[in-house]
Formats: C-alpha cells, sequence, structure tokens
C-alpha cells in the first residue's frame, strides 16, 4: 500500500518517490552553515591527551581532524544521496576543549549558490569526531561521540540560530 506523500518532505515528489530539489529557480545567494560535534573520552584518556599536547601514536589529532572535516565537506554530495555539488568557498574548523574531558568540533561552511551548506557543515563536524575517536581509540573504546547539530544557517527563504 503507497502512503499519501507528506507535501512538507522537499525530497519527496508528487507521487511519493524521492527526488533531488530543483534549485534552478532559486536566486543566488551567500550560503553559510555552522554545526558542531562533541567527543567526550574516558577521564584517564582525556588527562593523556592533554598531556601529551593532543597528540597519538598516529599524530597529531586535532590536524589530521581538520583536515578529514574539510575533505568530508568537500564531497558530502557523494555520500548524501540528494545532495548538491557545491563550490565551497571558504571551511573552517575548529577543535578545542570543551570541558575536563570533551572536545567540541565546530565547523563552519560558506558558499554562494542556491542551496545552503547545512548538510556540509554536520558532516565536516561529525567526519572531524570520526577522525578524532579513530586517532584516539588505541587508548579507549568508551569514547562517545555527539551530539551533532547545527548551530545555525542564513541565506536561502529563512535564517536559523545564530553565525558569526
Amino acid at each position: 500500500m503507497k502512503k499519501k506523500p507528506n507535501n512538507k518532505l522537499t525530497h519527496i515528489d508528487s507521487s511519493g518517490r524521492p527526488t533531488m530539489v530543483d534549485v534552478s529557480e532559486k536566486p543566488v545567494s551567500i550560503r553559510e552553515a555552522i554545526a558542531e560535534c562533541r567527543v567526550r573520552f574516558p577521564a584517564d584518556v582525556a588527562r593523556e591527551l592533554r598531556s601529551n599536547g593532543l597528540q597519538s601514536k598516529k599524530g597529531g589529532i586535532v590536524d589530521t581532524a581538520i583536515i578529514a572535516g574539510t575533505m568530508a565537506v568537500k564531497r558530502t554530495h557523494e555520500l548524501i544521496p540528494f545532495c548538491h555539488p557545491l563550490p565551497i568557498d571558504a571551511c573552517k574548523l575548529h577543535i578545542d576543549w570543551l570541558d575536563e574531558n570533551s572536545l567540541r568540533i565546530e565547523c563552519t561552511v560558506k558558499t554562494t549558490h542556491r542551496t545552503g551548506v547545512e548538510m556540509e557543515a554536520l558532516t565536516g563536524a561529525t567526519v572531524a569526531a570520526l577522525t578524532v575517536y579513530d586517532m584516539c581509540k588505541a587508548l579507549s573504546h568508551a569514547i562517545v561521540i555527539g551530539p551533532a547539530k547545527l548551530l545555525g544557517k542564513r541565506g536561502g527563504k529563512r535564517d536559523f540560530g545564530k553565525i558569526g
């Protein structure tokens, strides 16, 4: 039995089938989004990471996570089925201690296009968090990733949260 399409879902067509949103009629504007993801370590692991300047046997954790997050932003359309390939004008990742045991990863993405970069910012933040996990998993498998969330976006029909 076929479900009635929900007109509020933009990736569902009038037949209830998945579809990519047609953005050809939207105006080109500056679009920006900011997302964060957190990584929580067991207390002993956090102490060790702090004492080693966020270095692991695999190398610099923060630098590697920034590179991975940036690469992920640029490839989001290859990972999320209905994301448009976008020219990325800017991508910044900021990683720092949130508290005694948690890192906060913030990813800000900017483009000048017809569609937003929320998924790119979320992908960048979460892949950076996954990279931190990978760099540290030899110390513990009790590392927790999340939550990941959109903090803000601007450009397009409506702004959300705070940017800048």
